[in-house]
């Protein structure tokens, strides 16, 4: 199976609320040889669909043979220059590799909606770190690293400098621009994220039949209607949106049933310096009738007894 083909097979076929990590082959001259990876993002903004990171890499040595391959930043080019850069990519795979990973939008909202902090930056770097990591895991020899930036340069330098003290670190506003490395990245980000949204596989009951949702972005008006007319009045939006989006939320605060907490009426001024840590994770007696729904399950939505 080509490279190509085994990337919309697995995007087919894997549980799309899960993250999925997609890499191509890696040729003998990224191990024994010092090389450069380009690492950027695809689907950072959009209400809809995964975010996917990506990453490329191929020996110094030959960094002029990769220039002459044209990568450009993929938000420039068409999906079809993409699609066809994209098969010049795996053509040329005893020059290169690459490694990305598919972030689902159901991980991205529950990620972000932990009790402690977890921002979409925060986010970002450790899946930037993942993918380096595991290309030196897979036998890749990398020596340089280039990376479109994620907030303040400076600091996220600092960062990957002291995790990866080895390697020479560059962290740059437009190095998707800058640097073909990053290019090729950007462009193995954005084609998959463009599959992934293509073959979405909706478990919930919608009819696909000429459904439209856009861009994902949310000014978009078809990514609009999309959201009006799939908001379920009890359970919300599928799991193609990214519920913790202020988009999302707003829809969900206007349209959706409103929810009440048992807490609600009580009296803010008691006094509850006396209760116990464990008295906030108490379980009842395990009653069949209180499994969850399938749909709580898939988005690790826990019963919370006491708050």
């Amino acid at each position: 199976m080509e490279v190509k083909e085994e990337v919309e097979f697995k995007l087919e076929k894997e549980d799309n609320m899960k993250n999925l990590i997609l890499e191509s082959p890696l040729p003998d001259c990224v191990k024994s040889e010092p090389c450069w990876l380009g690492i950027d993002e695809a689907g950072r903004g959009p209400v809809l669909g995964p975010m996917v990171y990506g990453i490329c890499f191929s020996p110094i040595s030959m960094k002029e043979k990769f220039g002459e391959m044209g990568f450009a930043d993929s938000k420039t080019l068409t999906e079809e220059q993409r699609e066809s850069i994209f098969d010049r990519i795996n053509e040329a795979n005893e020059m290169m590799g690459w490694i990305v990973e598919v972030l689902s939008p159901t991980f991205i909202s529950t990620s972000m909606l932990r009790r402690t902090k977890y921002n979409l930056n925060a986010l970002s770097h450790d899946c930037a770190i993942r993918l380096v990591a595991l290309a030196i895991e897979r036998g890749a020899n990398i020596a340089e690293v280039y990376v479109d930036t994620v907030g303040d340069p400076t600091k996220y330098q600092e960062k990957l400098k002291g995790i990866f003290p080895a390697i020479d670190i560059t962290v740059a506003k437009k190095a998707d621009a800058l640097y073909p490395i990053v290019s090729a990245a950007s462009i193995c980000a954005k084609v998959t994220r463009d599959k992934a949204v293509k073959k979405w596989k909706f478990q919930e009951e919608i009819n696909t039949e000429d459904l439209q949702y856009g861009s994902g972005y949310p000014a978009d008006p078809n990514t609009k209607s999309f959201l009006a007319n799939n908001m379920d009045y009890v359970f919300g939006f599928p799991q193609f949106v990214r519920f913790s989006w202020s988009t999302a939320a707003i829809i969900l605060e206007k349209d959706a049933a409103p929810v009440k907490w048992e807490d609600d009426d009580e009296d803010e001024n008691a006094d509850k310096s006396n209760m116990a840590l464990t008295s906030f994770f108490c379980k009842k007696d395990y009653n069949p009738k209180m499994d969850r729904h399938i749909y709580f399950k898939d988005r690790c939505i826990e019963t919370v007894q006491k708050l």
